[in-house]
């Protein structure tokens, strides 16, 4: 689930989305389905997805990389189940306005009505919201997933998914909406139960396909479901602050959260001809690839032919579009982030006219949120490319697409790569 001039300023705008796709009712235009899923799911480039949580039926904060973020999860009872229960589901209020997700605060554990009360009265924060967010899993496939309250969360995703009533309902009835990408790529059938799996097991209905507009969330259900799979309850807080600068209150954030804790710019990408590339200002200065550096990374690549696509996977055996990336890189000793939108914040935007062998090349595929990157490639010189391009087919060399999709290229700079890797950009 994805997300403008927002490269300078990482902040998320609400994007047009040209499908949603919704059990008992639908806004938007509506692609044809055949069992349950789109037709014609792109089948030339795929989706991006954060790495695999760290060990199967695990429920692992979105973010955190310190020491304490792998630490067990407390056990959390369920106010309710999602396959189940006598009390009736509560009714979706309705859609009061857009509101723009700037930052995600997330945390392995449940944080306290007081740190949530000091975020809220920062200077530029027009509302802050209590939401889980934990990696689990989605029939065996890692993914990350929010619990959220339905009535309270819509105003936060992207317009028509924010106006679809039917979509939010079924969340609130216990019901998991995923996004376009999963939905295809993962061959689920739409009003179809699937199996969540965190510290236990839950059969979820798929109540839709659509975008929330939050990159690199895969799925959404209820905070009670979320809380019936182990995820800790409110572990996380999604703030919108439309006039503040994301850096600045980040770092006024920080010292207001517990350790182990951790706050991330809610990072999106404009509908624009060209979206890859961080502002001049930021790359001024920054050296690109030694040689050394972009011929270990060419020749990590095209060791990888042949090797399978799958999605989520980051090498060294399988992998998708940003792990090919991430882990060709990183044989050169260069750290790159894990999903592709994050990927083409890592060095300055570069023209076609301009492109050499390492340059990175990003595109546009999800019909739900068309301003979005999500898929990656590297770029081979002489007009080629080498990418991991969708379920069923292998890492190849093609020519290189510049498109309608063609988002933009950018050449890495080690030094912001690890910045963004870190997430300290």
């Amino acid at each position: 689930m994805h997300l403008a001039t927002g490269v300078a300023r990482r902040l998320l705008v609400p994007i047009g989305v040209g499908l949603l796709i919704v059990t008992g009712g639908t806004v938007g235009l509506v692609v044809a389905t055949t069992g349950g899923r789109p037709a014609d799911p792109h089948p030339r480039v795929s989706s991006t997805r954060p790495a695999a949580a760290a060990s199967a039926g695990a429920v692992v904060p979105l973010l955190g990389t310190s020491a304490d973020a792998n630490r067990a999860v407390p056990a959390v009872s369920a106010s309710s189940a999602a396959s189940g229960g006598s009390s009736a589901p509560p009714r979706v209020a309705p859609l009061h306005g857009l509101r723009q997700a700037d930052l995600l605060v997330v945390a392995p554990f449940s944080l306290s009505g007081h740190v949530l009360a000091a975020v809220s009265r920062l200077p530029g924060v027009t509302s802050a919201d209590p939401i889980e967010a934990a990696k689990v899993t989605i029939n065996g496939t890692p993914a990350a997933v929010l619990g959220v309250d339905p009535s309270t969360f819509r105003g936060y995703a992207a317009g028509p998914t924010a106006a679809s009533d039917p979509l939010w309902q079924g969340v609130a009835d216990g019901g998991v909406a995923v996004s376009y990408t999963m939905g295809t790529l993962d061959r689920l059938a739409l009003g179809r139960p699937v199996t969540v799996t965190g510290r236990q097991a839950e059969r979820l209905r798929v109540v839709a396909f659509g975008t929330v507009g939050i990159g690199g969330v895969d799925a959404v259900v209820s905070d009670s479901v979320a809380r019936s799979l182990g995820m800790p309850a409110a572990n996380g807080i999604v703030i919108s602050a439309p006039l503040a600068s994301v850096t600045a209150l980040a770092a006024q954030i920080k010292p207001i959260l517990p350790r182990g804790a951790g706050v991330e710019p809610l990072v999106t990408l404009a509908t624009a001809p060209s979206q890859a590339g961080v502002p001049p200002s930021e790359a001024a200065g920054s050296a690109g690839l030694t040689t050394a550096q972009l011929t270990a990374a060419l020749r990590a690549a095209e060791s990888r032919q042949g090797l399978p696509y799958a999605w989520g996977a980051a090498g060294p055996a399988a992998f998708d579009c940003s792990g090919l990336v991430e882990w060709s890189f990183a044989q050169a000793g260069v750290a790159l982030p894990r999903t592709a939108a994050d990927q083409a914040r890592t060095g300055p935007a570069v023209p076609v006219s301009q492109l050499e062998p390492g340059d990175l090349l990003f595109y546009h595929t999800d019909p739900t949120a068309p301003g979005y990157i999500s898929h990656v490639a590297i770029y081979l010189g002489r007009g080629w490319m080498i990418q991991a391009p969708q379920p069923g087919l292998r890492v190849q060399v093609v020519p290189a697409d510049f498109g309608a999709q063609f988002a933009g290229a950018i050449r890495v700079s080690p030094r912001i790569a690890a910045a963004v890797a870190g997430g300290l950009a």
